[in-house]
């Protein structure tokens, strides 16, 4: 059974935030709330989680999987960031934005996109979230926990049916006792300076308009 961490949305408590780098670092898998929807996650440099994480979400392995970093400079360690994508970056973190950019070597091959050498990569408005990334050192997966029941119902979940099915799948819960969300993130593809776009609606997408990113195509909003 996945043990359980309640924790404060704003002032996370150094305790809980410890015992859930502690269990990470030992290549635990957890559900934790972000600024978007609950997510599926584990330590970045773990490759034994982070293929236990694409097992429960069955993804094969050409699927990039996304992950979350604390800051601009934590996303330059990990991605090539032309001058225009940091200018656009720097406006829209920390939020619901998913940057799509050229992976550098410290991204794990098991992350990237393999054919593309992409990796994308999210800054949350999250506390909880930019604690448990800060004290680990490490970034963060972060993918959708939601799809995980698309199979099982027509209607939207509950946080307490969603805890009750995937808390036997993972092994730590964080619950911040806030409401479920079920919005989505906005996915920018930054990796061409000269035209960078909107690949998917979602959260705040029409700021990313008024900034002069174009929606390049559309897509239909899901919760994988």
């Amino acid at each position: 059974m996945a043990t359980l961490y309640k924790i404060h949305p704003k002032n996370p408590q150094t305790r809980k935030i410890a015992a859930v780098r502690d269990a990470l670092q030992q290549g635990a898998i957890m559900l934790y709330p972000t600024d978007t929807v609950y997510a599926i996650g584990c330590d970045l440099t773990v490759k034994s989680a982070v293929q236990r994480v694409r097992q429960l979400k069955q993804t094969c392995n050409d699927k990039p999987l996304t992950f979350m970093c604390c800051s601009l400079s934590n996303i330059a360690e990990y991605a090539w960031v032309s001058d225009p994508a940091y200018r656009m970056i720097r406006h829209l973190i920390p939020g619901t934005y998913t940057f799509l950019l050229p992976a550098t070597k410290q991204v794990p091959k098991l992350v990237m996109s393999p054919k593309r050498k992409t990796t994308g990569i999210r800054v949350p408005d999250c506390q909880i979230c930019l604690d448990i990334i800060q004290t680990l050192g490490n970034p963060i997966i972060s993918t959708s926990a939601l799809s995980l029941m698309n199979a099982q119902k027509t209607s939207i979940p509950s946080k307490a049916e969603l805890f009750d099915f995937v808390g036997p799948q993972v092994d730590l819960i964080v619950d911040d006792d806030r409401d479920l969300g079920y919005g989505l993130s906005t996915i920018l593809n930054l990796t061409e300076p000269e035209e960078m776009t909107i690949t998917r609606r979602g959260l705040g997408w029409q700021h990313v308009v008024d900034l002069g990113i174009e929606v390049a195509e559309e897509r239909v909003l899901s919760t994988h």
